[in-house]
């Protein structure tokens, strides 16, 4: 009866043992009778309601007899029914949070949030540069089969400003550093007079000579790129062979190609460097034409060393030719690499300023020593652009961007965009978690018609970390699709020619000024239309003073006005709600609750293996 009534005994009023005061006894009994006492000592502590079940089902029938027969326990078919048994106070906690509140991971998703600032937008005249010409490529000169194919293959009917300064100096055989905006034609404006000197080379080229100029690129697809353009305009002269090397493809397949003999050779400066050292067969004794694309973003990526070892061997063998140096934003290293590099060369830069005048300043000098960089002056943007800036709360970002990618891509119709992110880790978590969540329609038996069209987003990814095969698979579809998603890191961020781009996302502010310009560079090119978001943390509203110090204009865009498209989706919206908000404007007290439901459908598919181990509140 003492144990039913919950009361505690101390063992140690208890007798002990008779065995425990005999002398002789053995050391087995002794632990055999402190045992029992342990054992009494835990059955005689413990209190009905805590019993574990097992020691429930060892208690002595008389017990339970009396236990059955005990009127406010109830009598077995007579007196009230017997009651359930008695929830412990853990699960009375668990059973009472889960009736009230939904099945949503997330809480507390719009407190303790800092403050938005107001953003101090300054009105700037913005630097920009005019892109197309009256003048046609016909008034330069060239061979006639040469003009044909830019015309027809091409597509070109006239040149880009930046190409009617270039051309005639490059032909003329003057060293050049070239500064012009993304997307204003720089291939073109060093790939015509090389295609066009090297044409009339007598006696004609043959392919055994070997390489008679060198293109050197940051990126494996701005190589494959290069090389496009290149063989495009070499179809009318067949003997003349263009070739690739770069890291990811089989080295013992290019040194085949370089045994066979290539005569315009386009690499990137780790894989030259490579060849240099290990193959036997390359040399560049007939080199005529050296050539920098992107050369500061060559540097940026700690290719400078690979530089260096590149002018050692080809200064080694060709001592007199032509350097060419082109990027859209001049730097410290590309002075340097200059300096170094170029002979007396000619400055080429194209800025205009947006005042009343519009008219283009064609700047086009003769430097002797170090050229002066120009980059206090602005950065040149595409005319066509317009850019935007929001400044989100860092546990609202990844339902911000999920949410302009739904509004952009599902609501509206073909646009094609690229979102840029800091790390190749970024990529791969926002890939899967997009794949799994934003590519999924409305919910089988929903009665409200769906806002959905037929063919989901395409989301693909792009970053250093790839198999070059799977890159270059990757490249080429974005390439040839007229809508969809590429996550990338900046390895997509410098001279690739990605036509039908309408919008440049970037979740993470890059760290530089020129990195910014060369991202947004991926849109508006030759002239078309496009447009930019960046998405900045309150702690980070200083960059847009940043911008406007260097005579960038950006417009603000609020959270709010993205996340509202939340309610075009009835995944997030109850059907009577959504029919409301949609026919008469936005509630705000649905809102929030759209955003909770789409951020606890962002974190309902992170149980992923692959997702949890990037550690899915720290990735956004």
């Amino acid at each position: 009866m003492l144990a039913d009534e919950g009361l505690l005994i101390n063992v140690r009023t208890f007798p002990p043992p008779a065995s425990a005061g005999r002398r002789g006894s053995s050391e087995p009994q002794k632990r055999k009778g402190r045992k029992q006492v342990k054992a009494l000592k835990r059955k005689l502590q413990w209190p009905e309601e805590g019993v574990p079940r097992k020691q429930k089902s060892c208690l002595s029938s008389p017990q339970a007899k009396k236990r059955a027969m005990n009127p406010s326990r109830g009598i077995k078919g007579a007196g009230p029914p017997k009651l359930p048994p008695k929830k412990s106070l853990t699960e009375e906690k668990v059973s009472n949070a889960s009736s009230s509140r939904p099945l949503v991971k997330t809480s507390s998703l719009f407190r303790n949030n800092p403050e938005i600032p107001d953003l101090q937008r300054t009105a700037v005249e913005q630097v920009q540069e005019r892109v197309f010409t009256s003048d046609s490529f016909d008034q330069l000169g060239l061979h006639p089969h040469l003009v044909s194919t830019i015309t027809s293959v091409l597509g070109v009917s006239s040149m880009t400003s930046v190409q009617k300064q270039t051309i005639p100096m490059i032909i003329q055989g003057k060293d050049a550093l070239v500064r012009s905006q993304t997307g204003s034609g720089k291939t073109l404006a060093y790939g015509i007079p090389l295609v066009q000197s090297l044409q009339g080379v007598e006696p004609k080229i043959k392919r055994s000579d070997g390489p008679y100029a060198v293109i050197l690129v940051p990126t494996r697809e701005l190589a494959l790129q290069s090389f496009q353009t290149i063989q495009k305009l070499l179809k009318p002269f067949t003997w003349i062979v263009p070739g690739v090397l770069m890291g990811g493809e089989k080295k013992k397949s290019e040194k085949a190609r370089l045994r066979k003999g290539i005569n315009i050779l386009i690499a990137t400066p780790g894989r030259l460097v490579d060849h240099i050292k290990s193959t036997q067969c390359i040399h560049f004794h007939r080199v005529r034409w050296l050539i920098l694309d992107e050369a500061d973003r060559i540097l940026d990526q700690g290719f400078e060393k690979a530089v260096a070892a590149i002018l050692n061997a080809v200064n080694t063998d060709s001592e007199q030719r032509q350097n060419v140096l082109l990027s859209a934003t001049l730097t410290d290293g590309v002075v340097r690499l200059a300096d170094i590099s170029l002979h007396d060369p000619v400055c080429i830069s194209i800025v205009e300023e947006l005042g009343a005048s519009r008219a283009p300043k064609a700047s086009v000098e003769i430097v002797g020593a170090t050229p002066a960089s120009k980059e206090s002056d602005g950065f040149a943007v595409p005319e066509q652009l317009q850019q935007h800036v929001t400044v989100v709360p860092s546990k609202l970002r990844l339902v911000t961007l999920a949410t302009f990618i739904l509004e952009k891509c599902k609501f509206e119709k073909c646009n094609k965009m690229i979102v840029f992110f800091s790390s190749c880790e970024q990529v791969e978590f926002h890939h899967r978690l997009f794949c799994k969540v934003l590519t999924e329609g409305p919910e089988v038996g929903d009665s409200e018609p769906p806002f959905f069209p037929s063919s989901p987003v395409k989301f693909q990814r792009l970053h250093g970390d790839m198999k070059q095969e799977e890159r270059t698979t990757i490249f080429q579809d974005f390439l040839q699709s007229k809508a969809g998603v590429l996550l990338c890191t900046d390895v997509a961020a410098r001279g690739l020619d990605l036509p039908q781009v309408t919008w440049i996302v970037q979740y993470n502010p890059p760290a530089s000024l020129a990195e910014y310009i060369h991202r947004i560079g991926r849109t508006a090119r030759i002239g078309s239309r496009g447009n930019s978001l960046l998405i900045l943390a309150p702690s980070e509203a200083e960059y847009v003073s940043l911008l406007a110090s260097h005579k960038i204009n950006v417009s603000e865009m609020k959270m709010e006005t993205i996340l509202s498209c939340l309610m075009k989706d009835n995944r997030f919206v109850g059907s009577r709600g959504g029919n409301k908000i949609q026919q008469d404007g936005e509630d705000p007290s649905e809102i929030p609750q759209a955003k909770e439901a789409q951020q606890g459908s962002l974190e309902s598919h992170s149980d992923d293996p692959v997702l949890t181990k990037s550690k899915f509140g720290t990735i956004h």
